[in-house]
């Protein structure tokens, strides 16, 4: 056991009544997270219009949310070690709670930001610790079904966002948007008070000086792939992205031999963890450069419509929210490096596949790709989350937890700014290139995984 981590609490889970509720307050707060960011994107010409901003000016209504989310992810992670995993999980569901009511009363676009900022600070309380909860409230035997569940909420979420963000459009103004998680927020929160396991905590104290360097090191390096898609001089990007690694560098010196770094490369010393996490970032950035290229494909490759566009997207977040729970129950019997092997070359074929669409095919050779990549996918995710969050000691959970958070966002992040790379590299033939890179992402990963069938966990010394 690593020094300076308390001893776990005797317990694998909690009553199945208890984790039941437990588990209905994680995943309505996740998949108010979750569905937050969908939401924001289909709001934006309605706020640009409604505020006077430029469209320009208001796509940072969704930027600096994802930076502050991305940028305290590792530190709430680590705060969590120490003073509990609920309890950042509840001040986070709170903090996200009443600034989605200040997004609602903004006046003008520098009060939404400032609003979206601290919600993306509460979001990053949800994230962080979300996984490690999970691994609290159920068994080990059904660690599995646990994250498939979780997976499913954050699928079906993904996937119903911009439907609702619409009906809601449809009859009430964009404040609705934010407001609506008011009611939610609050169920959420008296359940989890109630419910949530009191989980073990660390005996080190938080290095508050490690949390500003955490925080400006991931939050640089993804404001830095950011502008590189949105195409910023050459000397912002690499200053960005300087100034990221420099504070990474900063941190690895300052808590060297620390018992529980807040960049957790400790953990990475576990070879299944280490193969999990770039996994992860593999599989994520597949599905960003997916997500970003496909529109285009759709419509300037293909030559279809903006509404068969959205029926050619919906099987993916649909399919991943149908195999996630299955893939998780597998997961409970079957190695997870032979799994995820599996749903990553699934995925890596459907890519191929897709990219490789005749000029003009029939929607039903469009659907049945993105179907299998979907299925792909959803294998993919619950296993592979198993597997990196049972390979760290318990008293790492928090850490672990964080590095699932922030292995997804970098993943996505940096597949949507290959994706606008490829489209400015040969125009709109490169959503093409996009799908091919994609393809191979997933190649990687299915390497990368089946070699965790190979390697033993050892525990950490």
């Amino acid at each position: 056991m690593a020094q300076g981590i308390a001893a776990p609490l005797p317990t694998d889970g909690l009553p199945p009544e208890q984790r039941r509720w437990a588990a209905a307050a994680i995943f309505t707060a996740i998949s108010m997270a979750s569905l937050d960011t969908a939401i924001a994107n289909i709001a934006l010409p309605a706020i640009a219009s409604n505020l006077s901003a430029t469209p320009a000016d208001v796509i940072w209504v969704v930027n600096v949310y994802q930076i502050a989310m991305v940028a305290t992810l590792l530190p709430l992670a680590a705060l969590g070690e120490i003073i509990g995993h609920q309890r950042v999980y509840l001040a986070g569901l709170l903090l996200f709670t009443i600034a989605s009511v200040a997004c609602a009363l903004a006046w003008s676009l520098p009060t939404l930001l400032i609003a979206r900022v601290l919600q993306g600070l509460g979001g990053a309380g949800i994230m962080s610790v979300n996984t490690a909860l999970i691994r609290f409230v159920y068994p080990q035997r059904m660690l599995g079904r646990g994250f498939g569940h979780n997976a499913l909420v954050v699928a079906t979420s993904f996937t119903l966002g911009p439907t609702i963000a619409s009906g809601i459009l449809s009859v009430a103004t964009w404040p609705w948007l934010f407001a609506v998680n008011l009611p939610f927020g609050v169920i959420a929160m008296l359940i989890g008070m109630k419910t949530l396991p009191k989980t073990m905590r660390a005996s080190h104290t938080f290095d508050f000086p490690g949390a500003v360097l955490a925080a400006g090191c991931l939050g640089l390096l993804i404001l830095g792939i950011g502008s590189a898609a949105h195409h910023a001089t050459t000397g912002i990007v690499v200053g960005e992205i300087v100034a990221g690694l420099l504070f990474g560098w900063l941190l690895l010196r300052r808590q060297a031999g620390h018992p529980a770094p807040m960049l957790p490369i400790d953990l990475f010393r576990l070879p299944v963890f280490a193969l999990s996490a770039a996994t992860a970032i593999c599989s994520f950035a597949v599905q960003g450069l997916a997500f970003v290229s496909l529109p285009f494909y759709f419509e300037e490759i293909l030559h279809r419509s903006q509404v068969e566009t959205g029926f050619f997207m919906t099987p993916w977040p649909l399919v991943v929210a149908i195999m996630a729970p299955i893939a998780g129950r597998l997961s409970d019997r079957y190695s997870a490096g032979l799994l995820c092997g599996l749903g990553l070359a699934m995925l890596g074929i459907g890519m191929v596949l897709l990219a490789t669409l005749p000029p003009e095919p029939s929607v039903a050779n469009i659907v049945w790709r993105t179907v299998l990549c979907g299925a792909g996918f959803g294998f993919f995710q619950t296993p592979n989350m198993k597997a990196l969050m049972s390979s760290a000691p318990p008293g790492r959970s928090g850490g672990a937890s964080g590095i699932v958070a922030t292995a997804r966002l970098t993943g996505q992040t940096t597949g949507a700014a290959l994706a606008a790379f490829c489209f400015g590299l040969i125009g709109h033939e490169g959503a093409t290139l996009a799908l091919a890179l994609g393809a191979g992402f997933a190649a990687v990963g299915c390497v990368m995984s089946l070699l965790r069938v190979a390697v033993k966990s050892t525990p950490l010394g």
